[in-house]
């Protein structure tokens, strides 16, 4: 995988404020989300929720699973105009707010939450202002509670962006992701993200937009061996319940 990566000529991302729980296992290769297979990772743009994200990403299937685990992608420009059909205040408060992504989160990993990932593994040290520090880089604030965990606040990220190749306005965010997935013990959803102004999102809008992606997605079942490309400016992905010893693997590519 490491030697397929490297082929395309692309520099790996350091892995800093993203929310899943992963693992090295060589050189730029990680795990993908190692959330527990119950949990159903919904549409995303890989770390759209801080300003530095890999623009491609590369998986390779290790161990396919023995019963569901596909890994589902829609393009984003295509959600982005339907769901401007659908609910067109709901897309113009988003292209004119943005949105906040707030997380409370351990200082270690939680492998029971799909978005687990502890204090030091997020920011790659265990070193406490060194975590302040390459927070407030990515625009992100840290706040330590009473009971040792840490809330994290963005600063306003944009939810649609141009795609540059034509022209197009993608909808680049994990709004849905968030409002429908991060729901652990320490995290509401409703509260996970909001608008730049801090007003709530509208429910209804959110579980449309997510029917959109659904309805308009292209399912990638995994086999032994198979690599799967995604142009993260373009394409949404998420993940599919499963069954048996998944292993996918991944790189994320400047």
């Amino acid at each position: 995988m490491d030697t397929v990566f490297k082929a395309f000529g692309r520099p790996d991302l350091e892995y800093i404020g993203g929310a899943a729980v992963r693992s090295n296992v060589y050189g730029s290769v990680h795990t993908a989300n190692e959330s527990p297979s119950h949990c159903y990772i919904t549409f995303h743009h890989e770390m759209a929720q801080v300003p530095v994200y890999p623009q491609r990403l590369f998986f390779f299937c290790e161990i396919p699973a023995t019963k569901g685990g596909a890994t589902p992608i829609c393009l984003s420009h295509v959600v982005y105009d339907k769901t401007q059909q659908a609910e067109p205040q709901f897309v113009k408060d988003v292209e004119d707010k943005g949105l906040i992504y707030t997380r409370i989160i351990s200082q270690e990993d939680d492998p029971e939450s799909s978005q687990g990932r502890g204090l030091f593994s997020t920011f790659l040290t265990r070193d406490k202002q060194l975590c302040i520090e390459r927070a407030a880089r990515l625009g992100v604030t840290l706040e330590w509670l009473d009971n040792g965990d840490v809330k994290t606040v963005t600063n306003v990220i944009p939810g649609v962006k141009l795609y540059d190749k034509n022209g197009k306005k993608v909808w680049f965010n994990s709004l849905v992701a968030a409002y429908t997935g991060w729901k652990d013990k320490r995290n509401d959803p409703v509260k996970a993200i909001t608008y730049g102004d801090g007003s709530p999102l509208p429910k209804d809008a959110v579980y449309k937009c997510l029917n959109i992606m659904t309805e308009n997605c292209v399912a990638f079942p995994w086999q032994v061996g198979d690599v799967l490309y995604i142009d993260n400016n373009a394409v949404l992905h998420s993940r599919e319940r499963f069954e048996g010893p998944r292993r996918i693997l991944a790189c994320l590519g400047k």
